[in-house]
């Protein structure tokens, strides 16, 4: 009996398709590399934690008392479902697609009449992050019919630099005290970090020769934001520093950035806001921090597009050093267009690591890019069977890999 059931099972043909079903951003997030969850609810005992949480950095005189926002609530929900599901056992980071809004519990849909999807990388905090976020974001709007993008971004750096950061333009603003206008005096009472958005045409003025928190980083935050401005320049992203650009401080920590629609006459109202963040974790009563990076989308959709489907990848694309890793996102997005899924560890190092997880998913095939290969614009394309390789200029990738 129990040699007709294995006869069975081999002879069983598994199903191509990974998913079905699918729309547009399910299916640009899934060849990015990104897990589709259910969406988390927002649970009383996470507005407590936000709170509790919102309450301890209060205490502190450079973070003012301001209200728990969305943003806040949302990451205590996330963190929450990675305790619950133990995902710090899995390997890390995870990328995580949630195709609806994150909702207090018993709200079942948002009343908003946009399209609103998140992506979050949880459990690293390197600058591929940040890279994979923002390109996955611009491919799904661009597929969405958004065709004139602007990027602002900025880095917030370490917590300690926020804090010498507030003091510098506090002191600035009261030297300058007599030249803002009523309104913005009580702003810089509530937070003066409200200055920097301020739209009135003489605090405007006035900003513009206040301190910059670039002068403030950490040479770690230095190299961080660095690094995730040359992925940008490498993947033909075009981009602008904002200085004016802040989060909430309490928790937003390194890259801050929003992606807007040239073309929309809602200038003020971005398409996509991003931030990475640290220290939440264990001040809610996790065991160790877990840092990541999410962003929210919120758009019209132009391209409504159902009943997708997503192959099950037979490549897996492992990378070494830093040159490969800024030409792997231009990698995955050539292997989109032609259909051609894959899974990849490009947020990992070591090249152990990443073969593990090849061998562990029975992938067939690998495509391997070093320093050597990044410079001359090829890849290795290894069977997993026979370990027979071949080295494949990257504009050819499409057509050979078809073939196999």
């Amino acid at each position: 009996m129990a040699t007709k059931e294995k006869v069975k099972m081999k002879n069983k043909k598994v199903d191509p398709c990974l998913f079905k079903n699918l729309d547009l951003p399910a299916e640009v997030a899934l060849y990015y590399g990104f897990t589709i969850l259910d969406v988390p609810q927002i649970k009383k005992e996470d507005v407590k934690k936000a709170k509790s949480f919102q309450d301890s950095e209060s205490k502190n005189k450079d973070v003012p008392d301001v209200p728990t926002k969305t943003s806040l609530l949302e990451r205590v929900a996330l963190l929450r479902l990675y305790g619950e599901k133990n995902f710090q056992n899995l390997p890390q980071p995870l990328m995580l697609y949630f195709g609806k809004p994150i909702l207090p519990e018993g709200i079942k849909k948002s009343s908003a009449k946009e399209r609103v999807v998140s992506l979050e990388i949880m459990g690293t905090a390197k600058s591929i992050a940040e890279a994979i976020l923002i390109k996955t974001t611009m491919e799904i709007l661009k597929e969405e019919g958004y065709e004139n993008l602007s990027i602002q971004i900025n880095s917030m750096g370490e917590k300690d630099t926020v804090a010498r950061f507030a003091r510098e333009l506090t002191a600035y603003y009261r030297k300058n005290i007599d030249e803002l206008p009523a309104h913005c005096r009580q702003l810089m009472k509530k937070d003066i970090f409200d200055l920097l958005s301020c739209k009135n045409e003489k605090c405007r003025i006035l900003k513009e020769s206040s301190p910059k928190i670039m002068n403030f980083l950490s040479e770690p935050s230095r190299v961080h934001f660095k690094e995730v401005l040359e992925y940008l320049e490498m993947l033909d992203i075009p981009y602008e520093i904002n200085h004016f650009l802040v989060g909430n401080r309490s928790f937003a920590s390194q890259t801050l950035f929003e992606i807007h629609d040239a073309e929309s006459k809602e200038v003020c109202v971005p398409l996509a806001v991003g931030v990475r963040y640290a220290s939440i974790a264990k001040k809610i009563g996790m065991k160790r921090d877990v840092p990541g990076v999410g962003v929210r989308l919120t758009f019209k959709e132009k391209n409504v597009q159902k009943n997708l489907k997503f192959l099950r990848p037979k490549i897996y694309f492992i990378q070494l050093g830093f040159e490969a890793k800024l030409k792997s996102l231009k990698i995955i997005e050539i292997l989109r267009q032609a259909k051609i899924p894959m899974h990849h560890g490009i947020s990992r190092d070591k090249l152990v690591s990443q073969l593990s997880s090849a061998e562990n998913m029975r992938i067939p095939y690998t495509l391997i890019m070093g320093q050597k290969e990044a410079l001359e614009d090829t890849v290795i394309v290894r069977c997993m069977t026979d370990r027979s390789q071949e080295s494949i200029k990257i504009e050819h990738l499409p057509k050979y890999l078809k073939k196999l």
